[in-house]
């Protein structure tokens, strides 16, 4: 076993907040603390904050991806499913492969970590905006 890496702490507040590109979010959202573990581990994530009404593009994940909500109230959506709620002490898991979006409820912002692992360096592949419609639920 290698142990010529010693571990490695990020201090709180040490990494400036990134905005959320528009490319793959709508609506205002913030990015704290991402990280990636170095090869050959795969994992990574960051703590995401939507304000009320932002959302993730649809996308998929190779791997899958875990959502712990931390903090107000969100939905995740599964393509061609029902949108469902999410609280604070919830997890999600989506599998592999699996389209889908997530963010805040129009009134309320939400915050979790999202958790994802990366094949050939991609955790994520971007889809298409989610439309008014589909977040309305319509």
């Amino acid at each position: 076993m290698d142990t010529t890496a010693p571990i490695r702490i990020t201090k709180a507040g040490s990494v400036a907040s990134a905005a959320g590109s528009t490319d793959y979010f709508t609506g205002t959202v913030r990015i704290d603390a991402p990280f990636q573990a170095d090869a050959p581990a795969r994992l990574g994530g960051a703590t995401v904050t939507f304000e009320p009404g932002a959302r993730t593009a649809w996308h998929t994940h190779p791997l899958g991806q875990t959502l712990i909500v931390t903090a107000g109230v969100g939905h995740v959506q599964e393509w061609g499913k029902p949108a469902q709620e999410i609280r604070p002490g919830d997890i999600v898991w989506i599998p592999p492969g699996m389209k889908h979006w997530h963010g805040a409820r129009p009134d309320v912002a939400m915050t979790h970590i999202a958790i994802a692992e990366a094949v050939d360096g991609s955790p994520v592949t971007w889809l298409e905006p989610v439309s008014e419609a589909q977040y309305n639920g319509q």
